[in-house]
């Protein structure tokens, strides 16, 4: 005899039917939320700016006071060692080929009256053994100013000593143009030797000047 199958017994059955059940209830309560609930709208506002008032205060400009600038200091002379003063030194353009007994002596430099040198008058002038053909002799005329066409005045001191050999020489007046006659002349007056200068019967050492003139049409006889 055969068994029958209790219907309530089988899951399989009741499970189906309890997914279809739930499957119906869910879809009539989302039909009910979109068509039963009321719909919702948002309205806009309207949103008004707010007027900002900016107040400028006026506030009064400070002035400064300028105060005078303070009295100056009264000035003190100081006195010096020697109250003599001395004269300028005046030279004078000249030829080359003046007598040099008639030249003033000039006045020693500032550097050898602060190495102990103190100016010795004389009576007789120191003389360029050979005279002044000796010095135009070691003369040489720059080479840009004969170039150039342009003439100068060197006035050269130079320093003999008691032996007849000048030591030492110092522009006195140049030419105005650094086309090389201040070198020109010192050089000239620096290769001859000469007779010292005497004071009566002494040999003493004594600064004279040398005017040099460089003239081109002289150039011939100047190398």
């Amino acid at each position: 005899m055969a068994r029958k199958k209790n219907p309530k017994a089988d899951l399989k059955a009741q499970y189906r039917k309890t997914m279809e059940i739930a499957i119906i209830i869910s879809l009539v309560f989302h039909l009910f939320i979109f068509h039963g609930l009321p719909e919702f709208r948002a309205t806009p506002i309207e949103l008004k700016p707010k007027s900002i008032e900016i107040k400028v205060e006026d506030i009064p400009q400070t002035q400064q006071k300028v105060l005078p600038p303070p009295p100056a200091r009264p000035s003190v002379p100081i006195p010096t060692e020697s109250e003599e003063v001395p004269e300028d030194l005046t030279i004078e353009s000249t030829e080359l080929n003046w007598d040099l007994s008639q030249l003033p002596p000039p006045p020693p430099p500032k550097e050898d009256i602060d190495q102990g040198y103190v100016f010795v008058p004389y009576d007789e002038p120191p003389r360029p053994i050979g005279g002044m053909a000796a010095i135009r002799k070691h003369l040489h005329y720059p080479e840009i100013a004969r170039k150039l066409g342009i003439e100068g005045i060197v006035v050269v001191g130079v320093l003999i000593d008691e032996n007849g050999n000048p030591i030492k020489t110092q522009v006195l007046k140049d030419s105005g143009y650094k086309l090389g006659f201040e070198e020109a002349a010192q050089a000239a007056v620096m290769s001859v030797k000469w007779i010292p200068a005497k004071q009566r019967d002494r040999k003493v050492k004594v600064w004279v000047s040398i005017p040099i003139r460089f003239r081109l049409k002289e150039a011939s006889n100047v190398s």
